[in-house]
């Protein structure tokens, strides 16, 4: 008979035996605490400078707009809803990019996501959730300004019946850009793990590549070719987002206008470019957690 040569020390530790969260409540909990984090919240106050000080840069000029509308008594507003977020448009690719990587490269880099898929969340869940507590932050990003912008608007005057439906068309167009930038950087940051790396890609892919599109589209439209334009147009979310607010009268102008069934096409490029982004997110969730 071998020698024991290991000694168990009972250290006085008891078993947990109280009520448990459910599935839905821990995917609740999970992305709260992501689109907390997703502003520095919760995290050091270094964490808390860059999304803060974006957001701030987003929304000073709803409120100086908003002043002189209060102060002046304008009509209109200078801005459309629809137009507000392409005019920050860098603004917002930097924020995407920039916070990505905190909710989807640090889990995986530091393979937490194992210690995660080992509870009653799922891979699939998990990255779901993630993608949502992104999504979310980056709508309220380009929201929040916007809101600012009606709710001084009817303060100071403007038509609520004019002013509304314009309102929520920006706001659904909103939600749709939300969703393929949190789809694009979340994908990104998931495979380039240092977060550097990740902020640098996600830029090149919304900044770089909407410039290149934009050129694209210029140069079409000065030679007269249109189509060349509009499938340009289907490699760039901001133009995507700009070509439907155009064709759809939100007030956003885009440099190629969208005829007959391209809205469509925009439309169905969008959803598709968002349903690909969730299936390569769980995939690759799926496949570290199984590690």
């Amino acid at each position: 008979m071998a020698e024991r040569t290991g000694v168990i020390h009972d250290l006085g530790y008891r078993g947990y035996g109280g009520p448990r969260e459910s599935t839905p409540a821990i995917a609740r909990a999970l992305f709260v605490i992501g689109l907390k984090h997703a502003y520095g919240l919760g995290r050091s106050g270094r964490s808390k400078v860059l999304p803060f000080l974006l957001l701030t840069v987003t929304l000073l000029p709803a409120l100086v707009i908003v002043g002189v509308l209060t102060l002046v008594g304008l009509s209109e507003l200078p801005f459309t809803y629809g137009q507000y977020p392409s005019q920050f448009q860098v603004l917002v690719s930097l924020f995407a990019a920039a916070q990505a990587p905190v909710l989807f490269s640090r889990d995986l880099r530091y393979r937490s996501i194992v210690l995660y898929a080992a509870r009653p969340l799922s891979s699939t869940l998990f990255a779901l959730t993630r993608w949502a507590s992104l999504a979310v932050a980056i709508l309220i990003f380009t929201m929040l300004p916007v809101v600012v912008l009606y709710v001084g608007g009817l303060l100071a005057g403007l038509d609520a019946g004019e002013q509304t439906p314009d309102f929520l068309l920006s706001l659904l167009l909103q939600v749709l850009l939300a969703a393929m930038l949190a789809g694009i950087t979340g994908v990104i940051s998931s495979v380039a793990l240092r977060r550097g790396f990740a902020v640098v890609t996600s830029i090149i892919v919304l900044i770089v590549g909407s410039g290149i599109v934009a050129i694209i589209q210029g140069l079409s439209g000065a030679e007269g070719l249109a189509h060349v334009g509009e499938i340009a147009g289907l490699f760039s979310p901001w133009a995507l987002h700009n070509g439907l607010s155009e064709a759809w009268g939100a007030g956003a102008s885009n440099l190629t206008p969208l005829e007959g069934a391209w809205p469509a096409a925009y439309l169905a490029v969008s959803a598709l470019l968002v349903a690909g982004c969730l299936w390569a997110l769980v995939a690759r969730f799926r496949k570290v957690g199984a590690r």
